[in-house]
């Protein structure tokens, strides 16, 4: 009886552990970020149509991010969080693949990072991590930049865990 009880214990711990590293902002970052590169190198090239708008067409490896839901939606699976991709165009980075959605209830695709906190340090090649709004919801969240082969920022990943 006392082995059955440690064992009922030691599985709670586990999936008390599973779950909290589930939600913790920087490991999912990670995950998005390993997910990209596990694709190949990032890269910008030529331009592409989302929502209406000409970009950039991000690639990871021969993959065209633009428009391609595949990593995004399989974060939102893995660890119940939104994911978005972000390209950089001129001093802006817009939304090329998202699992967020408008009050439509549309992929937010198209629509731009706020120049926020999360602007400031992804803009300098920094990562930021803490409380911000997306689309009018607050999230726990991290936004990394991408840089390509030559360590431009061309893009930036993001995640959030809905407060």
């Amino acid at each position: 009886m006392k082995l059955k009880s440690i064992s009922i214990g030691a599985t709670l711990m586990l999936g008390l552990l599973a779950g909290a590293h589930a939600y913790d902002p920087k490991a999912t970052i990670a995950d998005l970020d390993a997910r990209l590169n596990k694709i190949g190198a990032a890269k910008v090239d030529g331009t592409d149509t989302v929502a209406d708008k000409t970009v950039p067409a991000l690639f990871f490896g021969d993959r065209k991010i633009n428009n391609n839901f595949d990593v995004v939606d399989a974060v939102r699976k893995a660890h119940s969080a939104t994911a978005t991709v972000f390209v950089k165009q001129g001093d802006e980075f817009v939304r090329v693949s998202t699992n967020v959605l408008t009050p439509e209830g549309k992929r937010g695709v198209g629509t731009q990072l706020a120049r926020n906190k999360a602007y400031e340090a992804v803009i300098k090649g920094e990562q930021y991590c803490g409380p911000i709004d997306v689309l009018g919801t607050a999230f726990d969240a991290c936004y990394n930049p991408i840089k390509d082969s030559g360590g431009k920022i061309i893009g930036v990943s993001y995640i959030g865990h809905k407060k």
